[in-house]
C-alpha cells in the first residue's frame, strides 16, 4: 500500500457527519486493512471485531472478539460505536465448494450479521449506520445487459449467498438504523484480489482470457471500494443496495488488454474456452464466467467521485511502481 495514495484522499475530506467511531467486522482481509488505513486519516477511531484474540496489525486500532457459533460478542467492542462495516464472511475463492464448504460460506454471513442485528436489539448503544459488504454476483449471469440496482437477482450459488447476505443486513432497518449494501465488483489491488490471478502467466509471455460472449468484468480499484464505504457512512442520503464498481466495465478481453497496457507487457492475448474452465472448477466457474455490466449510476447521483473512474487510471496506480 502506498501512503501517498491516503494523503491523497484525505486532502480531499467529505463533510463529516456524526460519526466518530468506526467498527468494521473481517477487517483482517484485503479490503479490512486498507479500509482501516484510510478511515484512519480522517480522524475516526476504529475498532476490530474478530475470531480469537491476536491483533490484526493496524497501529492503534483495538481489537474485540465474537463467537459467532456460539453467539457472543465482547461486550465493550459497541462501547462508542455510531457506525459498523460489516465485512465478515469465509472466502468464496478460497476453497472447493463442497456442499460443507458452501454451508459455510452462507452461514458465515446469515449468522453473523443475525449475531449483530440481535446485540443491537438488546444492547443499548448509540450505532446509527450498518454497512454492509455484498457482491455482483447478486445478478447471476446476466450478459451485455446493464445492471441497476433494482435488478432481480439472479441464479446460482453466488447468487444465492448475496441475496441470503443482503436479508441480513436489511435487518437492521427494523432497529431504524441506516443500512447500506455494497454490491462490490471485481477488486484491483496488486497484492490480492483477482488481478494477481489474471496475470499470473503474463511473464511467460500468454495472457489467457475466457472466450465467451459478452463477458462484463465489473472491475473497481480497492480505494474506491474503501472511498465509497466512508462516503455511504458520511451521508445520510445513502440508504440502499449500491453497484460498488467503476463507472466502466469492461469486457474481459478489454481489461486484460489493459492491464497488458498498463505493465507495458508485450504477452499475447489467448482466447481460452470456457468449456476447459467448467471442466476444470465446476459449479466454481461461475465466479469467472458470469457477466456483470453494472451500472454505476446511483453511487454517482450521491455525489461520490471515483478516484479511477477508468480501468486504464485504476492500473496505471497500481503498477506505477
Amino acid at each position: 500500500m502506498r501512503l501517498a495514495n491516503i494523503e491523497d484522499i484525505a486532502k480531499n475530506p467529505i463533510k463529516l457527519m456524526d460519526m466518530e467511531k468506526i467498527l468494521i467486522t473481517g477487517a483482517s482481509g484485503l479490503l479490512g486493512t486498507r479500509l482501516t488505513e484510510i478511515i484512519l486519516t480522517k480522524g475516526y477511531e476504529v475498532v476490530h471485531l474478530g475470531r480469537g484474540s491476536k491483533n490484526t496489525g493496524a497501529a492503534g486500532v483495538q481489537h474485540f472478539t465474537w463467537d459467532i457459533d456460539k453467539e457472543f460478542i465482547d461486550p465493550e467492542a459497541l462501547k462508542g460505536v455510531t457506525a459498523i462495516i460489516h465485512l465478515a464472511g469465509a472466502g468464496v475463492a478460497d476453497k472447493r465448494w463442497t456442499k460443507e464448504r458452501k454451508h459455510e460460506i452462507i452461514e458465515s454471513r446469515v449468522k453473523s450479521a443475525d449475531l449483530i442485528y440481535k446485540t443491537l436489539k438488546n444492547t443499548p448503544q448509540g450505532v446509527k449506520a450498518f454497512i454492509s459488504a455484498s457482491a455482483v454476483g447478486y445478478y447471476g449471469d446476466c450478459g451485455k445487459e446493464m445492471l441497476k440496482e433494482d435488478h432481480l437477482s439472479g441464479d446460482g450459488f453466488l447468487a444465492d449467498v448475496c441475496r441470503q447476505w443482503e436479508e441480513g443486513a436489511m435487518n437492521m432497518g427494523k432497529l431504524g438504523l441506516r443500512e447500506v449494501r455494497c454490491r462490490i465488483g471485481i477488486v484491483l489491488a496488486k497484492n490480492g484480489g483477482a488481478l494477481p490471478e489474471l496475470v499470473k502467466t503474463i511473464p511467460l509471455g500468454v495472457a489467457p482470457y475466457f472466450a465467451k460472449n459478452n463477458l462484463y468484468y465489473p472491475w473497481v480499484h480497492i480505494d474506491d471500494v474503501c472511498g465509497i464505504m466512508l462516503h455511504a457512512i458520511e451521508n445520510e442520503a445513502v440508504n440502499g443496495a449500491y453497484n460498488t464498481t467503476g463507472p466502466r466495465p469492461l469486457l474481459i478481453k478489454d481489461l486484460m488488454q489493459e492491464i497488458l497496457t498498463a505493465r507495458n507487457s508485450h504477452a499475447l492475448l489467448v482466447p481460452t474456452p470456457p468449456l476447459a474452465i467448467k471442466l476444470a472448477l465446476g459449479e466454481m466457474s461461475e465466479m469467472v464466467l458470469n457477466s456483470q455490466r453494472c451500472s454505476a449510476d446511483k453511487m454517482l447521483a450521491t455525489g461520490y467521485q471515483f478516484k479511477y473512474p477508468t480501468a486504464h487510471k485504476a492500473l496505471k496506480d497500481i503498477y506505477k511502481k
